[in-house]
């Protein structure tokens, strides 16, 4: 006696793939509020170790271009031990690197003067002659950027954005020598990888001149129209 084998019916088939599909439409929004609340978080963990990282070059003096003791903050191939540190205010650099490196290594990995981290571009300012920010070199480190080593002793000052604007995050970051992390919601800008990235002076107070010195926009509109907040 032969045994009849049965299938499923077309329209059983039709009614799993609705009800996968309704699965699919609740799960994936909330995998990826979780995902961009991750890369948040981390981008301000992140930040405040930098601050650490900054706090101890500068007490080590591991940084000394104009010699007087004083050290000053660095870049972040410098602070990771990947690149030499600088040498003279003009860019030059010898062959001395900060040991032990006072930050992972994996900041180290400099393109484009940036650091992609957990879905975010950390960029990194240090004062030129003028109080401005003058970024990183390209490969890392200050090869062939002018910085003032004076205002170097006492600024800096570090923007994250998201990689990929509501993909791998939404909020945009800064940091400076006084350790407050300031957020912005980003939807004036949207800040997204290297396609769209904040200027040098994008979190400060409009109309102001050497501005890495007092002038950042903590819990007001920025030169951005970004509204920049203290993240507690």
């Amino acid at each position: 006696m032969c045994k009849q084998e049965r299938g499923f019916t077309l329209i059983e088939l039709m009614i799993v793939v609705a009800i996968i599909a309704i699965i699919a439409s609740i799960a994936i929004p909330n995998l990826l509020s979780a995902r961009i609340n991750a890369n948040e978080s981390a981008a301000i963990a992140t930040l405040k170790s930098l601050a650490s990282a900054q706090a101890q070059c500068q007490a080590s003096s591991a940084i000394d271009v104009n010699n007087n003791g004083a050290g000053e903050f660095g870049f972040f191939g410098e602070l990771a031990g990947a690149t030499p540190v600088r040498s003279d205010a003009s860019g030059g650099v010898g062959s001395i690197t900060v040991q032990p490196p006072v930050l992972s290594n994996a900041f180290g990995n400099v393109a484009n003067s940036v650091v992609v981290r957990s879905g975010y571009v950390f960029r990194m300012m240090l004062p030129d002659d003028t109080g401005a920010g003058a970024y990183e070199a390209v490969g890392g480190g200050g090869s062939g950027v002018t910085i003032d080593p004076a205002r170097a002793e006492v600024l800096w000052a570090c923007y994250a954005w998201p990689n990929a604007y509501a993909n791998s995050g939404k909020r945009a970051f800064f940091i400076n020598q006084r350790c407050d992390v300031l957020a912005c919601s980003n939807t004036a800008q949207n800040y997204s990888g290297m396609t769209k990235t904040p200027s040098s002076d994008a979190a400060y107070l409009a109309g102001t001149s050497g501005y890495m010195d007092v002038n950042v926009a903590a819990n007001t509109i920025a030169i951005d129209g970004e509204h920049w907040v203290v993240v507690n």
